[in-house]
């Protein structure tokens, strides 16, 4: 197998932030599923290793998760030194890592997400009043579920603000939605099959998502084929509308309604053995090698 045309290829992961743990995982999946292919890959922690010698490399496949790699730090870095690299740009980046901007832009292009409100110390008060109990606290610049709490009455409210503000990020207060929890794996255009989100937990929390043995991810998802449909391309406008490109994860939920509700977009999502988009990628018939190397595409665009 010819992969010589990606040239010497540094696979960006581990980092400064608090998803380092999940970013070390699957930046090794990826390094691995790239060399076994013959692609002249290397193993990149900017954490210990200086960006400047980048400039020995191609191309980047970016595997940061969180602040420092997903929020179009490392992307500015990279179209600095000319290099190319895969996934989202400086700007979609960099709005899809803050929940905030992402549903104010959702709103604006008439896109359904829940009703929320920037929590302060100085507004702390108002919130449950404004927003409606319960509710869902979540710092607006952490991934993996980092920080956030489901609120039930005000002193739950008091303690999941000081958690959440610890993070250094702005926080929202997320009207609770009461239904089941989808997401939408995107690579290259291409919505892939819709996963149904399961868990014993309050939601799909850090837990749930890392290690839990008793999630369930259910794919076929259940919906009809029309409606599984709708929603692709409801994912595939909401990941569009924020400037993401490449390849990414758009989730959402559907109420006791029937009503569709967008929560975030992730522009760098897991490739761990508990992920989401290599499980998509398998439902639709692609092995994970097939995929790294779909991914990797995207930095020839």
């Amino acid at each position: 197998m010819d992969n010589s045309k990606y040239g010497k290829v540094a696979v960006l992961f581990g980092g400064h932030s608090a998803e380092r743990e999940v970013s070390l995982k699957s930046g090794a999946a990826v390094l691995s599923a790239l060399q076994q292919q013959g692609v002249d890959a290397h193993k990149f922690d900017t954490a210990d290793t200086p960006t400047e010698t980048l400039k020995e490399y191609d191309r980047a496949f970016i595997v940061l998760h969180g602040r420092g790699g997903e929020d179009g730090v490392i992307q500015g870095a990279l179209e600095q030194l000319g290099i190319p690299y895969t996934g989202s740009g400086v700007l979609g980046s960099a709005l899809g890592m803050d929940k905030i901007r992402t549903k104010r832009v959702w709103q604006g292009a008439q896109l359904p997400t829940a009703n929320y409100m920037t929590v302060t110390d100085e507004n702390l008060n108002s919130v449950a009043a404004q927003v409606g109990l319960p509710l869902m606290i979540k710092p607006a610049e952490e991934g993996s579920s980092i920080g956030m709490a489901k609120v039930e009455s005000q002193q739950d409210l008091l303690d999941a603000w000081g958690v959440a503000k610890k993070y250094n990020s702005p926080v929202l207060a997320e009207a609770w939605i009461e239904g089941s929890e989808y997401t939408v794996a995107i690579v290259n255009g291409t919505a892939f099959p819709i996963i149904r989100l399961v868990t014993e937990n309050a939601f799909y929390d850090y837990d749930a998502k890392y290690q839990s043995n008793s999630t369930e991810y259910i794919c076929p998802c259940g919906l009809s084929a029309d409606v599984e449909k709708k929603y692709q391309d409801m994912a595939l406008v909401a990941f569009s509308e924020v400037g993401a490109l490449g390849w990414g994860r758009v989730d959402f939920m559907i109420d006791e309604q029937g009503k569709p509700w967008l929560l975030e977009v992730n522009t760098v999502p897991g490739m761990t053995d508990h992920s989401l988009v290599p499980m998509a990628a398998k439902a639709a018939g692609m092995t994970f090698e097939n995929l790294v190397l779909e991914i990797l595409d995207t930095s020839l665009a």
